[in-house]
């Protein structure tokens, strides 16, 4: 796919150096329309969400409800059952050792390790329509409409609606924020909500901007906390330096419209995150990842961390597979200036890819002659810094995935828009800037098509999903057919999993639900002799069976009981 956006953005720039005019004239009705429709600014956002919406629903066909496949989608899952039983957490489970997983913990309580928010999300669609599916659905249209409204803070509303539509199309139906149960829209909301809502404060004082600002707050802090604080940190700089700058409102005006609503919803933050963390860790200021990466972790998350010295004590070897030879080798390389690449090119892959980078790198050729960093607006000097501070922040953690930087989805659009503009009116080369401009806006629509025939084309994308926009039906899928198998059967299952030591644990089979002893189907650990006789003791009157994880295919049989 990123070949084939290249080769056309090469013929773009070929034609708008050969025939920059071309189709100008059939284009410019076409902006004529797309204007008009962009100024009635509610519609414009319901109309993206509901295509949004509208587009993931129609290729439904192509692109089934997904099933859960890495351990973080599970916990994830795990916390949604939860709290869709009216519960913050669940009790140890007596043979805990036979359920540990990646993305859990056991004790004190047993629960995701994560924060509560993508659990929340998935809780809804599993309480309101049956499965958490139709959350995500609802998330992927919710984040196109807020980064529509976001944008109409920062632009024109002809760009706002067409950042829309980028969104649409690069991140609302095959990415796999929309395809999977692992988060990055809800995230991307919290930072639109931040950003929109700063940039309304400082031009009209309305306490429901404040309000909103704070929701962002309240769902970054639920979401991605870290990479959230980094991303709201200016915020809070330029707002405090306006409120208390000469140029900014009185301060009596701003303390009861702007400061009381952000302080109210963010002290409630602290208080709901602060039971949470009671209820699961026993501590209000000991968070779930804190208890994880004591249980099992070797390694740290920040660049700046030493790897942990004395090692868990696990009960699998897979775990110290997983744990120290695989994440403590990730560890090292990440750290190096080459997993400083390999985590900037997998940003730059989903976020931009070929064709949202052209106009970015076309903005260094458009600046006059002795152009200064003063020259550039204030809003868009704003813009900038946040992204490289954003930058920064992200670049200082040890592990990347592109939803870890969810909460800048919008500050990405905002500037690739800007460049957009500035190469649109390029005055030097004003009918090649505008082609150009055009260009990329078309090649990004038609990559989405070829996309949608991808399968008929034969056009392979074969990538790991996460790491393009372009989602690929995900893999290791095995464990989906064989839970629906053991679903079918009559009475309840007990599958005892055997892994081969080198089993990759991102790819978990062991997940259960919040309450293991009544579901219908267990997934247990082998821990043999003694241990497997206990377990299959206190699930007497199941099914037993073996599940052998790393044969080809997947093997299950009935346990052999001695």
């Amino acid at each position: 796919m990123f070949k084939i956006e290249t080769c056309l953005l090469l013929i773009a720039v070929l034609v708008a150096v050969i025939h920059p005019s071309f189709g100008s004239s059939s284009i410019r009705r076409l902006e004529q329309k797309f204007l008009r429709l962009s100024r009635h600014r509610v519609l414009s956002v319901a109309l993206v969400a509901l295509a949004a919406l509208g587009l993931r629903f129609f290729f439904l066909p192509i692109l089934p409800i997904p099933e859960p496949v890495v351990h973080d989608e599970f916990g994830y899952l795990l916390a949604a059952d939860t709290f869709a039983h009216g519960r913050l957490t669940n009790p140890t489970h007596p043979l805990w050792e036979h359920f540990q997983t990646s993305a859990v913990i056991q004790k004190p309580t047993y629960q995701c390790f994560a924060q509560p928010g993508q659990g929340a999300l998935l809780a809804l669609g599993q309480l309101l329509f049956g499965n958490p599916f139709w959350a995500v659905w609802l998330s992927a249209g919710v984040m196109c409409a807020s980064i529509t409204w976001m944008l109409q803070a920062w632009l024109p509303p002809q760009w706002a609606l067409l950042g829309g539509v980028l969104s649409i199309v690069r991140f609302g139906v095959f990415s796999y924020w929309a395809n999977s149960y692992w988060g990055g829209a809800l995230a991307s909301v919290g930072g639109c909500l931040v950003l929109g809502a700063f940039a309304r404060i400082k031009r009209s004082q309305r306490p429901r901007d404040a309000w909103l600002l704070g929701v962002g707050l309240l769902i970054l802090a639920n979401t991605r906390p870290y990479e959230g604080f980094i991303f709201s940190l200016p915020v809070a700089v330029a707002m405090m330096s306006w409120i208390l700058g000469k140029g900014g409102p009185e301060f009596r005006t701003a303390l009861g419209r702007v400061i009381i609503p952000v302080v109210l919803v963010l002290s409630m933050t602290a208080g709901e995150l602060g039971y949470y963390f009671w209820r699961v860790t026993g501590s209000p200021i000991r968070m779930p990842y804190s208890v994880e990466r004591l249980e099992y972790g070797v390694s740290p998350y920040m660049v700046w961390q030493r790897v942990r010295q004395q090692q868990p004590q696990y009960q699998h070897t897979v775990f110290s597979e997983r744990y120290i030879a695989g994440e403590l080798v990730a560890y090292r390389v990440l750290r190096s200036p080459i997993g400083f690449a390999m985590k900037a090119f997998w940003a730059w892959q989903f976020y931009l890819g070929p064709a949202l980078t052209l106009p970015l790198l076309l903005v260094g050729i458009t600046l006059p002659w002795g152009f200064r960093w003063r020259d550039i607006t204030p809003d868009s000097r704003f813009l900038i810094i946040e992204a490289i501070l954003v930058g920064i922040g992200v670049s200082l953690e040890v592990f990347y995935s592109p939803h870890y930087s969810a909460p800048a989805t919008g500050l990405v659009l905002a500037l690739v828009l800007i460049a957009m503009r500035r190469v649109a009116s390029w005055a030097a080369r004003r009918k090649s800037g505008a082609f150009l401009a055009r260009s990329v806006a078309i090649i990004v629509i038609l990559m989405f098509g070829l996309r949608t025939a991808a399968v008929w084309l034969h056009i392979p994308v074969q990538q790991f999903y996460m790491f393009a926009w372009h989602q690929r039906a995900t893999g290791g899928l095995a464990r989906a057919a064989v839970e629906r198998q053991l679903q079918q059967m009559p009475g309840q299952q007990l599958v005892i999993v055997r892994y081969k030591p080198d089993h990759d644990l991102f790819f978990d089979w062991v997940h259960n639900d919040a309450d293991i002893d009544h579901s219908k189907v267990v997934w247990a650990n082998e821990l043999g002799g003694a241990n497997d006789a206990g377990l299959i003791h206190y699930f007497k009157g199941r099914n037993v069976f073996l599940l052998q994880a790393d044969e080809e295919p997947p093997k299950l049989s009935r346990y052999p009981i001695k």
